[in-house]
C-alpha cells in the first residue's frame, strides 16, 4: 500500500541522514603546550571528548615537513610502523589516561629540532577531530642567587645552568624605600659542553643592607627568577 512505500522511503531517508551525519560527526580536540626545554622530557598537550570505547580510538600525531608519523595508537596500544626515525625511542601516550581524553605525547631528550605544528588527531567511535600546536624549544633553568663577600664590598652573585637563545638579565631591587633600578650588572656566558646551551652569571655590586634583590632571567623561551634578600650587618 502506499503508506507502507512512503514508510520504506521514511526509513531510507533516514539511514542515508544517519550515515551522513555519523560519517562526518566531529569531536571537539583541544591542543596546549608549553616550551620544550633541550634535553629534558616535554609534553605536547592534547584532549579530545571522551569514549568509553577504548578499542575504536585512534590517536595519530604528525608533525609538519616530517614524512612519518610522530606516534600512533590505536585499539589500546601503540602502532609505530610508519614513525619516523627522528622520534625513535622517544614518543609515548599516557595509554592509562586515553580513556579519560587525554591524547597527550609525551617527548623524551627534547632537541632543539623538535620545534614546529605538530597535528593531534583523534577518532573514536562518535566521530573524529583534529587540533595543531607549534611547539618551541630551548633551554631554561631557574637562576641561584648568593653573597660574595670581599675586601672591596659584597657582591650578589646570579647564576643559571643552561639557556637558549641567549636570555637578557637584569636586576631589580626592593627596599623600604620601594622598587628601583640597581646599578648595571656585569653578566658573561659560558658554551656548556653540548656547545648549544649557555651557562649564564652575572654579577652585581655595591649592594646594600636591608634591600631584596632579584635577577630576572628571559628570553623569548622562558622567564626565571631568583631572589635574596640582603640583611643588615
Amino acid at each position: 500500500s502506499m503508506t507502507t512505500v512512503i514508510l520504506i522511503l521514511a526509513a531510507v531517508i533516514a539511514l542515508i541522514i544517519g550515515f551522513g551525519v555519523s560519517g562526518k560527526r566531529s569531536i571537539s580536540v583541544t591542543a596546549l603546550t608549553s616550551p620544550g626545554n633541550i634535553g629534558q622530557r616535554g609534553v605536547l598537550g592534547c584532549t579530545f571528548e571522551p569514549d568509553i570505547r577504548m578499542g575504536s580510538i585512534v590517536i595519530r600525531w604528525a608533525k609538519a615537513g616530517v614524512a612519518g608519523l610522530v606516534h600512533e595508537f590505536k585499539g589500546g596500544k601503540d602502532h609505530l610502523q610508519e614513525q619516523d626515525a627522528l622520534f625513535q625511542g622517544r614518543t609515548a601516550v599516557f595509554a592509562d589516561q586515553v580513556i579519560g581524553g587525554n591524547a597527550s605525547l609525551e617527548l623524551r631528550d627534547v632537541q632543539l629540532s623538535d620545534a614546529g605544528t605538530y597535528q593531534c588527531s583523534v577518532t573514536t567511535a562518535r566521530g573524529s577531530g583534529v587540533a595543531v600546536l607549534r611547539y618551541r624549544t630551548g633551554a631554561f633553568s631557574t637562576p641561584k642567587v648568593h653573597v660574595e663577600n670581599s675586601s672591596s664590598g659584597d657582591t650578589l652573585q646570579c647564576e643559571a645552568p643552561r639557556w637558549f637563545p641567549r636570555p637578557a638579565v637584569r636586576w631589580t631591587a626592593y627596599s623600604d624605600a620601594g622598587e628601583y633600578l640597581p646599578h648595571v650588572a656585569n653578566t658573561s656566558y659560558e658554551l656548556n659542553a653540548e656547545n648549544i646551551t649557555l651557562k649564564v652569571v652575572s654579577f652585581l655590586h655595591n649592594i646594600t643592607a636591608n634591600t631584596t634583590y632579584t635577577c630576572v632571567i628571559e628570553n623569548n623561551i622562558a622567564k626565571a627568577t631568583g631572589n635574596i634578600k640582603v640583611t643588615g650587618r
